[in-house]
């Protein structure tokens, strides 16, 4: 630790204002001037370690990850919004719960969700008004949300209800940012109701999904979606998942299931609409399928249209950062770590990283075209890695998909955009995206 460059409490506060609108371009400055790793003083948290070193990475994530918990912004503070689901807790809670949730998002299951996640997009992108300027990451995070609201519960009604949840998710994220780039400030937050605020309406979230699996309890029969798998999911003494858990994972699943996708495909879709010859080269591909009624094998048959997304998720990772804290001192790739000392691995700069891609700042829209995922995966990490990997990556990334075949099968897109500007909240968002999309 001491052999690190290290940055000082002073010039964190100096640099307050940028950190709080936008912390990576603060990130960026010091890796460009201190290296892969170096040292952060933070008011009210210590030192942290910021690293971009995949050596680093893979030692946290996956070989020594048994010297590591997550930080306390998860199993504490993002916990106190949307409850003890998988993405955070720790400990014999997470690998009893990770062990239930998992044959959920086995291939065979997803298979059977393949007809549900198409329809729901279909649905969604028939909201859409043709040959206006459209709100794209609007329009991704409705989809999004609904599909993941379709595979959960495929037979309510559930537009109305799943509306209010996802604004009260929102707002409840907006306050953690807050209190994440300002923690010397949570005592005002607290003082001046404004966490117990968001607390109520994390209640009324809550209530929401109460309300819908009461609705479904009361049914003859199930709708053979995700609900009805972690209904049946027992214990290994037979009990049932209590009430108050399976709400606190199926308020995970939503929030980072629909968002993470949300922000990807906005990034994707925003670089198609800037190009007219990729877009035609992805209609040549998405016309090669057999027919219309594609199934799920025939996703595997469209490698340009995964490298898109593979590439939109490599500059701009929905998941920007990993953060961990050790449980015990010891030796992590030359550096003496001691108790509690906090690690930040930057996604954002090791996908960007000159040493490892080619035009790192450009969006390549066929790098991953036949490369084989053992020349790129150690330095490229868009859904974790490791026993905390996401239980959703299959899921998410067949979702997506699907979206952008059905979206180019039915559209041209355009844009005026120029560069995105991006929003770091607890994913990776952008500010806005417009395009418009033409009927073909």
């Amino acid at each position: 630790m001491k052999r690190l460059p290290h940055i000082s409490t002073l010039k964190v506060i100096a640099n307050r204002k940028r950190i709080k609108k936008n912390p990576l371009p603060f990130h960026h400055e010091n890796f460009q001037k201190l290296g892969d790793t170096f040292c952060v003083s933070i008011p009210a948290e210590g030192k942290v370690i910021f690293s971009r070193d995949p050596k680093l990475v893979k030692q946290v994530l996956q070989k020594k990850h048994r010297y590591y918990s997550k930080s306390k912004l998860q199993t504490r503070d993002l916990a106190k919004y949307i409850g003890h689901g998988l993405l955070t807790s720790e400990g014999d809670h997470w690998r009893t719960h990770r062990r239930m949730i998992q044959p959920a998002f086995h291939m065979k299951k997803l298979k059977g969700l393949f007809e549900i996640m198409r329809n729901a997009v279909k649905e969604e992108l028939n909201r859409i008004v043709p040959s206006t300027n459209q709100d794209v990451f609007t329009l991704m995070g409705d989809l999004a949300f609904q599909v993941v609201a379709k595979s959960l519960f495929s037979n309510n009604d559930i537009r109305e209800p799943m509306a209010g949840l996802k604004q009260i998710t929102q707002e409840n994220q907006e306050m953690l940012v807050k209190e994440m780039r300002q923690p010397y400030l949570k005592w005002w937050f607290a003082l001046s109701g404004e966490i117990s605020k968001q607390l109520s309406k994390g209640d009324k979230a809550r209530n929401i999904l109460n309300d819908l699996i009461e609705q479904r309890l009361s049914k003859d029969s199930g709708g053979n979606d995700l609900l009805d798998m972690l209904l049946s999911t027992t214990y290994e003494d037979g009990t049932n998942m209590p009430r108050k858990q399976l709400i606190d994972e199926l308020m995970i699943l939503f929030t980072a299931g629909h968002e993470t996708t949300a922000n990807a495909l906005a990034f994707t879709l925003y670089f198609i609409a800037k190009d007219k010859k990729l877009q035609e080269r992805l209609l040549i591909e998405v016309k090669s399928l057999e027919n219309e009624d594609y199934d799920w094998e025939d996703l595997a048959k469209l490698p340009l249209t995964t490298s898109c997304i593979k590439e939109a998720m490599r500059l701009y990772p929905p998941a920007y950062f990993i953060d961990r804290v050790a449980l015990e001192a010891h030796d992590l790739n030359g550096l003496e770590l001691k108790t509690n000392t906090m690690v930040l691995l930057s996604l954002y700069e090791l996908h960007r990283h000159p040493k490892f891609w080619k035009d790192p700042e450009k969006y390549v829209a066929d790098r991953f075209v036949g490369l084989d995922p053992k020349e790129y995966n150690h330095y490229y990490y868009p859904f974790g890695a490791g026993p905390r990997m996401c239980i959703g990556n299959a899921f998410a990334t067949y979702e997506m998909i699907i979206a952008v075949v059905e979206i180019i099968r039915k559209y041209n897109l355009s844009t005026e955009m120029g560069e995105v500007e991006i929003n770091p909240m607890i994913t990776l968002k952008p500010k806005e995206v417009f395009a418009s999309f033409n009927p073909r």
